[in-house]
């Protein structure tokens, strides 16, 4: 779900091409869950191999990250590892709307009307989702990067480090974490539908610079935490009725967190430690942000004999992938 502070952010729109020769770390579970919830057949049936496998988010890892590759974009996919403790009641909640929309979807089929929406919220990354996606970025030579903790902080770290351009995620959590700069939409560009409407809207990459916005709201990155915990974060729910816009005018009215809490006379439960969370997440620098030479028979071996995908389309999937890696010897050198 992540922070929802769209509404005080300004993004800028950019070309997919526009990405070339940049690094970007990606939220590995943030985007493994939008393969999951986008890439499914008509009535909300996510792809599936003989045995009754998903391979939605497969098929995501193979086809639209060897877009951005074309593109000359460069990535690495960072995954989550333990979660905080105070995250444990937000997984159990998710887990629940899960099994809740699962049950609308059944009951939808049943009723012979669409239930594409519920299909999409019941989405569930299981483990061997995660084990089946690093053994296919592996074999695609992409490096996958283990973060102790949250995903997103690992990321943000990353690009404070200077080893990678920017992080890539859905969520805002990214710039909480201090990512100086976070690209979205890169895996989903295209035409999309909006929610119970026949509208489809172009979709397209969009970029947020943090210090730019912190210099545009005229707050620091500690003020922006706080008006995330405000809103609701993955750790809290945040004040009734306070949106992105208002926790805005609250912390820059009263300066700090404290001051709101003591003026709305209002508790916010652990919030210092969540503050101090975004500040100074379980982190590593145990990782090696470098391309290696796609496994074609890997590639080939894992999806097409052991998930059913078609041989075709495959082959050509991956001619594509080593295609977009000859552009040049010296283009080689800087990737290999």
């Amino acid at each position: 779900m992540g922070v929802k502070l769209g509404d005080i952010f300004q993004r800028e729109k950019i070309e997919i091409k526009e990405l070339s020769g940049r690094w970007i770390a990606i939220d590995a579970f943030n985007t493994l869950y939008q393969f999951l919830s986008i890439i499914r057949q008509p009535d909300g049936t996510p792809l599936m191999d003989g045995e009754g496998r998903t391979t939605s988010h497969l098929s995501g890892i193979l086809y639209r990250v060897t877009n951005l590759f074309e593109a000359g974009a460069k990535v690495a996919f960072v995954f989550d590892g333990e979660p905080p403790t105070f995250k444990r009641e937000t997984l159990q909640e998710r887990a629940k709307n899960r099994a809740k929309a699962e049950d609308m979807w059944e009951r939808a089929k049943e009723e012979g009307v669409s239930g594409f929406k519920y299909a999409q919220a019941s989405s569930r990354l299981s483990e061997e989702m995660i084990i089946d996606s690093k053994r296919l970025l592996d074999a695609m030579g992409i490096p996958v990067v283990q973060a102790p903790s949250e995903g997103e902080a690992q990321a943000a770290h990353m690009a404070r480090h200077g080893d990678v351009d920017m992080a890539g995620s859905q969520d805002y959590d990214s710039l909480l974490f201090g990512a100086p700069k976070v690209v979205r939409n890169m895996t989903i560009i295209g035409k999309r539908k909006l929610p119970g409407k026949n509208v489809y809207i172009d979709v397209q990459p969009e970029t947020i610079s943090l210090n730019d916005e912190l210099d545009r709201l005229e707050i620091d990155r500690k003020q922006l935490i706080e008006i995330g915990i405000l809103c609701g974060t993955d750790y809290n729910s945040g004040l009734k009725r306070v949106g992105a816009k208002t926790a805005l005018k609250l912390i820059k009215k009263h300066g700090d967190l404290e001051s709101v809490l003591k003026a709305r006379d209002e508790e916010i439960e652990n919030y210092d430690e969540i503050r101090d969370l975004f500040l100074h997440p379980s982190v590593t620098d145990d990782y090696n942000v470098k391309m290696e030479k796609p496994d074609p028979e890997k590639i080939m071996t894992f999806l097409c004999e052991e998930r059913d995908f078609s041989r075709d389309r495959v082959e050509k999937a991956t001619e594509r992938l080593k295609e977009a890696l000859k552009v040049g010897q010296s283009r080689l050198d800087q990737w290999f």
